[in-house]
């Protein structure tokens, strides 16, 4: 496969709506997850990412503003045992109580399908990384209308054992502006990731469209001792 440009996959697409990275650093000690958030609508913009326990859930910025909750506000990243969990929903507590109660990753989904938000019917992106015992591997699924339709789902899900130091895999929910929104084709774009935790938080926000983006998370895990390090990043302060 190819390799891309994180800083140009992000720069060269005004909006690639909820983006997860998951990858090694440069240097091959750390397990490596990025996960961002757009937003067109005012609803969408007036929020920011706030700490929850070893993960982190989104909060409204001016909660006198909040609209319509339903789709905006969950948990993104939640930590079960070796396992960290991203997602761009509330599927996060799917796949963290199917996992408490014996489900893999993908059979937790299987209860899932993409949002139901017509026409756009928004992916379901989730992601899963297990650091334990100096060992590192991860997961990533995408759940998605089969071409616009409220009917029928798309279920993909991509299994890695590790990756080379410096790469990644990026899924992002569109491919881009568009009304309807165009959905994410095709597996995870393999992508570099350079720099230690503070340059890579620093090139994935300044990529991100200025107008649009609306929150970051990063998280560097090592993998030896399954320390982590977390940065988060709002636009509303």
């Amino acid at each position: 496969m190819e390799m891309h440009s994180l800083a140009q996959e992000l720069s060269g697409n005004a909006y690639p709506g909820r983006g997860i990275v998951i990858g090694t650093s440069e240097d091959g000690k750390y397990a490596v997850s990025a996960y961002f958030i757009m937003g067109r609508s005012s609803n969408s913009r007036n929020r920011v990412f706030v700490t929850d326990g070893e993960g982190i859930r989104t909060q409204a910025f001016d909660p006198s503003k909040l609209e319509d909750p339903s789709l905006i506000i969950y948990a993104p990243v939640r930590v079960l045992g070796a396992d960290t969990i991203v997602t761009n929903g509330d599927q996060t507590d799917t796949i963290y109580d199917g996992i408490k109660s014996g489900l893999t990753f993908e059979q937790s989904l299987r209860s899932r399908e993409f949002e139901p938000d017509a026409p756009n019917y928004t992916p379901r992106i989730s992601g899963i990384m297990h650091v334990e015992n100096g060992a590192f591997s991860f997961m990533m699924s995408i759940l998605k209308s089969d071409e616009g339709c409220a009917e029928r789902c798309t279920r993909c899900t991509f299994s890695y054992e590790g990756c080379k130091a410096g790469t990644g895999r990026f899924i992002h929910t569109y491919m881009g502006d568009g009304n309807p929104l165009p959905s994410y084709e095709g597996e995870p774009t393999l992508v570099d990731i350079r720099g230690g935790i503070d340059d890579f938080t620093a090139l994935v926000w300044d990529k991100l469209n200025a107008d649009n983006k609306v929150s970051l998370f990063v998280r560097y895990i090592d993998i030896a001792t399954g320390a982590c390090e977390t940065r988060i990043v709002n636009k509303n302060k």
